[in-house]
């Protein structure tokens, strides 16, 4: 039980560069998530499971934490961000590795996911913002 713990704190604080973006909350979530499906899916199902998992811990973690309309785009990023940083970290240091590589892809896709959500919003086919009228004297 401890070393999940450990994971955990350690992602949070390596997280902390993209955490420092107004996208804090979908890359936390998305980050935890990434971390927590990650150990999980290692105990179920080895390598792939870890994979699999963390996927699905970020994507459920960036739906949760991000604003209403963002939440789609939070969700790929973050199940994205985690899954391909567990393949990567399970690659470079092991199953610790993989951890780690989930909590800061899912972290880092959350918030990439959010931001892009938040550039696209009121840009979709002309609907949105009503631009005002220029008056020239």
């Amino acid at each position: 039980m401890r070393k999940p713990l450990i994971l955990l704190a350690f992602s949070l604080i390596a997280a902390q560069p993209v955490l420092a973006s107004d996208n804090t909350k979908a890359a936390v979530g998305s980050g935890l998530g990434g971390v927590l499906g990650n150990v999980i899916g290692q105990q179920v199902g080895g390598s792939t499971g870890a994979a699999v998992g963390a996927g699905l811990g970020g994507a459920a973690g960036g739906a949760i934490s991000a604003k209403n309309g963002n939440k789609t785009e939070a969700a790929l990023g973050g199940g994205l961000g985690a899954a391909g940083g567990s393949v990567i970290g399970g690659k470079l240091g092991g199953s610790t590795g993989s951890a780690i590589g989930a909590g800061l892809g899912g972290a880092a896709g959350g918030a990439l996911g959010n931001e892009v959500a938040d550039d696209n919003e009121g840009h979709h086919y002309g609907y949105g913002k009503k631009h005002k009228k220029h008056k020239h004297d």
